[in-house]
């Protein structure tokens, strides 16, 4: 029999009416400016698979790569996009600077993220779509990626494709720790797992590396287009919007990675994927790393809602 996981301490509650009615458990790790750990909440050493939190390091490895994306498209490749306009005809322009098209991707069928643009979607008359599905921005880059270096592009998603080892790799790199097991993204493609504490060095080196490098750009091109990252109204987008210098990447069962232009950074997981905790213990953390920002206030809670109004919040315990 394995043994049983460690209970990680509560990070987040749902207070209704003044009653809480649940809580969220996870873990934190907050580094300083100097890389050192200012925060540590739960089990930062355990590895976990960061989801889409990956992504910039995943666009690092395909500038190391040879791609050539810059600006707002380097963004898309990094992004968990919304679905809105915008964000699939950068996915189509960026198929289109290599001679492809959406009929390359393989990203699974899927309609926009974001509820508007789904409306909007619809009521246009589509259905699911390989475009549409939020990683499409990051596909599109790995299928540019494979066209510029010659590779196959139809085993893209392969672990063992030379696109996947050098990816890998790149983590690894920017992460300091090796990759401890490979598994399928949501999105079909390989996610490889590292700890909490390696992803937030992770982060912490894109933004800290000279620039023009390939993390540096990375970073530089997120910050500096945060709505091709997340969407117009997403809360990582308001993050680095908000925070001048914050980079941040969200991802799937609640984990997100955030670096300051400083050298501080922070990634959390929450333990049962719950979304709704996900912002508001980032705010904690940031708060108790020292960032203070209406955006960050803003975060600290997310309303509970009873008959339409708010009657409660999802609020983070303290952290510090």
């Amino acid at each position: 029999m394995a043994p049983a996981s460690p209970v990680m301490p509560v990070v987040a509650e749902i207070v209704r009416s003044g009653f809480v009615e649940g809580v969220h458990r996870g873990s934190v790790v907050g580094l300083a400016a100097d890389g050192s750990i200012a925060l540590s909440v739960g089990d930062p050493s355990a590895a976990i698979f960061p989801r889409s939190s990956n992504k910039p390091m995943q666009a690092v490895g395909m500038l190391d790569c040879g791609l050539a994306l810059q600006g707002e498209l380097l963004a898309l490749a990094s992004a968990s996009h919304s679905g809105e306009p915008f964000h699939l005809d950068g996915v189509r322009r960026i198929l289109a600077g290599v001679g492809l098209d959406v009929t390359d991707l393989q990203t699974p069928p899927d309609y926009p993220y974001d509820a508007d643009a789904q409306r909007d979607w619809v009521r246009a008359g589509h259905g699911p779509e390989r475009v549409a599905m939020n990683c499409s921005g990051k596909h599109a880059a790995m299928l540019a990626t494979c066209v510029v270096n010659g590779w196959d592009t139809a085993s893209y998603r392969d672990p063992a494709h030379p696109l996947q080892i050098a990816l890998r790799a790149t983590l690894e790199q920017l992460a300091g720790e090796p990759v401890t097991a490979v598994g399928i993204d949501g999105c079909g493609a390989p996610i490889f797992a590292i700890t909490l504490l390696g992803l937030a060095r992770a982060g912490r080196a894109c933004v800290l590396a000279a620039e023009g490098t390939p993390p540096r750009r990375v970073a530089d091109a997120m910050r500096a287009h945060p709505e091709w990252v997340g969407g117009t109204r997403r809360d990582v987008t308001a993050l680095m919007r908000g925070v001048p210098g914050l980079m941040a990447k969200d991802g799937a069962e609640a984990v997100q990675v955030v670096a300051l232009a400083d050298g501080r950074a922070v990634a959390i997981k929450i333990d049962d994927g719950g979304q709704r905790a996900r912002p508001v213990v980032v705010a904690a953390a940031l708060q108790a790393m020292g960032v203070e920002a209406p955006v960050v206030t803003e975060q600290l809670t997310l309303d509970v809602l009873g008959g339409g109004e708010p009657v409660g919040a999802v609020r983070p315990v303290r952290l510090a």
